[in-house]
């Protein structure tokens, strides 16, 4: 039997000490700095949890393994839920209380998470834009010049989707149709965060600039229209 293993505990498996030591609030005697922080950190740890489905599916969809990706993609589904529980809690913040600690943010932007970006790429959108992003690490930016070059989860669709069948599939129909449909899930899911954040924004700073300089919730409130299938939505559309 290996030592390591037997010795493990829940602390040391899921590493706590580490984990519950990051949250360092900045600003002196300001009570919901500590709720900022780790709203955030539980956003990027499902982040990273959904690059890792996100990942799979469209591996399985490549590979042709369809009802696997529809689990794993319905499972991204079920995450986008805990997302949008998670701004919920950030609604909890007054504004003046958001206002105590916002000036210790300095240059700090929630824009700047790379794994959001990796999210979007990995989906379907690919904006070039992202290479002009000074802030990103030099790990960062070697993944999502990666995530840039793989193909999508639409790639990964369309590989095991014939020409003849295409038209059903999209509309939902045929053995293609149930993983269309957890493909829209996903879709519906992250645009619903994205509208979610911008209600969040707007009760917290109005229409006020956002954190290191960006345009806050008018930026946010002009992509919650784009779609990652819009080919999906739009034949959805056709049937009615």
């Amino acid at each position: 039997m290996n030592p390591t293993t037997t010795s493990l505990t829940y602390g040391t498996y899921l590493r706590l000490p580490q984990l519950l030591g990051q949250q360092l609030p900045q600003a002196a005697a300001a009570h919901d700095e500590h709720l900022f922080i780790t709203v955030h950190q539980v956003h990027e740890l499902w982040f990273k949890q959904l690059l890792v489905e996100l990942t799979d599916a469209r591996d399985r969809m490549l590979a042709g393994e369809n009802a696997v990706a529809v689990r794993r993609l319905r499972r991204c589904r079920e995450i986008e839920r805990a997302l949008l529980d998670a701004l919920t809690l950030l609604d909890t913040m007054a504004p003046d209380e958001f206002e105590a600690f916002r000036g210790a943010l300095g240059t700090a932007s929630g824009g700047q998470s790379a794994q959001f970006h990796e999210i979007e790429a990995l989906s379907a959108r690919r904006d070039r834009r992202t290479r002009s992003m000074r802030w990103l690490t030099a790990a960062e930016r070697a993944r999502l010049d990666r995530r840039l070059l793989e193909p999508t989860l639409w790639d990964g669709f369309l590989a095991g989707l014939p020409q003849a069948g295409r038209a059903a599939a999209f509309r939902g129909e045929g053995p293609l149709g149930e993983l269309a449909d957890a493909l829209l899930g996903h879709d519906e899911g992250w645009a619903l965060w994205r509208a979610r954040h911008v209600r969040v924004v707007e009760r917290q700073i109005g229409k006020g600039r956002g954190t290191a300089g960006s345009s806050g919730a008018a930026y946010l409130r002009e992509r919650t229209g784009e779609r990652f299938f819009p080919e999906l939505w739009e034949a959805r559309g056709a049937v009615l």
